[in-house]
């Protein structure tokens, strides 16, 4: 078994098929590669998952409720996952700056800072 971050070789298919679908997933290669391994472990693990059932809510082609606990689970982690990397991009400052609209943050003491759509700060206190 390899060291954890060891290198591996992918056959080439594999490898031109993670790299197509972690780009469209906005997943690097090596984190497609260890989710499809998460799944592959998953699905062991549960003999009664119907992997086509799974894939078919994943794609908004079927209905959660009609999935065994399972496959609800993995459904879950695979939405878990994508949440995670919407997030890890999402910049709601630019985007508000980008509106107009002003942006009510904390600062690291806790402390209230207003940033106009001009760039301008104001700071007020907390309670």
């Amino acid at each position: 078994m390899p060291a954890p971050n060891s290198p591996m070789r992918l056959d080439q298919e594999l490898a031109a098929s993670a790299k197509s679908t972690a780009k469209s997933m906005s997943r690097s290669l090596s984190q497609q590669i260890a989710h499809w391994a998460r799944i592959g472990r998953e699905l062991e693990r549960s003999p009664g998952v119907t992997v086509s059932a799974v894939q078919a809510v994943l794609e908004g082609r079927g209905g959660y409720d009609d999935l065994s606990t399972q496959e609800q689970a993995i459904v879950r982690a695979n939405w878990a996952e994508r949440i995670d990397a919407a997030r890890a991009g999402l910049r709601l400052d630019r985007v508000l700056a980008e509106q107009g609209r002003e942006i009510v943050e904390l600062d690291a003491e806790g402390g209230v800072v207003v940033r106009n759509p001009g760039g301008v700060r104001s700071k007020r206190n907390s309670r």
